[in-house]
């Protein structure tokens, strides 16, 4: 048997495709991946795009439909009929066409809409009531649901006749005639289980759940906590509404941690794709954040000019600025980082803030020490100059350090505190702070030691 490979699969269709070997093109199109599809589409111009999703089978052209990025999927809306966009519509996972419809400008939304049953029409206004980033955003109402009279052998015909239609099979939800979520049961123990068994001998009563308005990144941490395939939304009385699949909750991952990523490097977060952004965009998303930072650096500018006595009476402290703000900003960085990132899995807690300031203060003084000498020992050796001066670079690097790594850890949870995403206060700005913060030390230290 062949392995399959997916470079060597595009490169094959891309081959078929220039040929216009449609009956090939169309039998290699059914053995690829639909993720492998979704790449080998996105690189085709709209034509190109539209021939090739109509050779796709009916349940292999909603799951590539699925795949799409945005751009993609509305090249291809405005490209097909209105009955093929029906069959698009119908063949989708209820969430994938909300999905859809949120990332899509309005005339196309009109139009699905227009092409849509009046039940789905429903369905859709009921879902678009929740906010962007809550749970109920991102739920699916295509789950299996059984009530706790049924029998193994019942639920297993109930799996049989609807399962095709759900988003998963493998947990059973139970619920009474008020659609009351009163646990679940997992397949596997109903498959196991004699046929004549009830489901309410099986069930698991406790139940983990989420609230239709609950935010996506707390939904999200409780999938991390339990590592669960699919999680129950219920309603504020508990009525069952929806479930939540690892698939969808996986891709919130993935934006939450783009858009950190995106703020840590001092941008405004964008959800497109950077291959599909223009330079404009790009610009602009990034130009407020430029400023800041420069104005906010405007404080180094002047803390170097009230210290121009210190600088003319020893010149050679002029030499070890750049080493010393890089060092701050370095360890403040480190230390933002690994908090955030604490703070986004669910390890760092506000209520454990001393403690975390504590640990980096230990840790600034560890490593303070060890730079501390280094720096004094290369002052000293290498660069030739006096022993007070080296002593002024030895202490100033040992002082920074230890408050580069205070503030690194304070800032993004003082952030969380006051509403803010934890990520602004990450690389620019840190090293911004950290740098007036270790002038001021650097220049108070030398009028110390030499009495200036």
């Amino acid at each position: 048997m062949n392995s399959y490979n997916s470079e060597q699969r595009i490169e094959e269709l891309n081959n078929l495709l220039e040929k216009k070997d449609i009956p090939a093109l169309k039998d290699s199109l059914r053995r690829t991946n639909p993720v492998d599809i979704e790449e080998f589409m996105s690189e085709l111009d709209n034509e190109e795009s539209l021939i090739v999703y109509r050779l796709l089978r009916k349940d292999d052209a909603a799951e590539v439909f699925a795949e799409l990025k945005q751009d993609g999927k509305h090249r291809l809306l405005t490209s097909i009929t209105d009955p093929e966009l029906d069959a698009i519509v119908k063949a989708l996972n209820f969430d994938d066409v909300i999905d859809t419809l949120e990332e899509m400008p309005a005339t196309v939304v009109k139009r699905i809409l227009r092409n849509s049953d009046s039940e789905m029409r429903k369905r859709v206004n009921q879902f678009l009531q929740f906010p962007e980033d809550s749970a109920g955003s991102l739920m699916t109402t295509e789950f299996v649901e059984v009530n706790p009279e049924m029998t193994c052998q019942e639920v297993l015909d109930r799996i049989k006749k609807v399962g095709s239609t759900k988003e998963t099979i493998y947990t059973c939800y139970v619920t009474n005639t008020t659609k009351s979520l009163l646990g679940y049961v997992s397949l596997r123990l109903i498959v196991t289980s004699s046929l004549d068994t009830k489901v309410k001998d099986l069930m698991y009563e406790d139940v983990i759940s989420v609230e239709a308005y609950e935010d996506q990144e707390d939904v999200a941490k409780t999938f991390r906590r339990y590592g669960f395939t699919a999680l129950p939304v219920v309603d504020s009385e508990r009525r069952l509404i929806g479930i939540i699949t690892v698939d969808d909750i996986m891709d919130i991952m993935e934006l939450e941690t783009t858009e950190d990523f995106q703020r840590m490097a001092g941008t405004t977060p964008d959800e497109e794709e950077y291959s599909s952004t223009s330079a404009l965009k790009l610009a602009k998303n990034r130009l407020p954040w430029l400023m800041f930072l420069m104005v906010s650096a405007s404080f180094t500018s002047t803390i170097l000019k009230s210290s121009q006595r210190v600088i003319e009476s020893i010149i050679a402290l002029n030499m070890f600025i750049p080493m010393l703000t890089d060092s701050g900003g370095n360890a403040g960085s480190q230390s933002s980082t690994l908090v955030i990132r604490g703070m986004a899995t669910g390890d760092v807690e506000l209520e454990d803030w001393y403690k975390v300031v504590f640990k980096e203060f230990e840790v600034g003084v560890i490593v303070g020490v060890i730079m501390s000498f280094l720096a004094f020992l290369k002052c000293l050796l290498f660069d030739g100059v006096a022993m007070e001066v080296a002593a002024i670079v030895g202490i100033t690097i040992f002082v920074i350090i230890i408050i580069a790594k205070v503030v690194g850890a304070l800032l993004p949870m003082g952030a969380k505190k006051l509403g803010f995403d934890p990520a602004i206060m990450a690389s620019p700005l840190i090293t911004t702070i950290v740098d007036s913060i270790g002038l001021i030390c650097y220049f108070q230290i030398a009028k110390l030691i030499m009495g200036i």
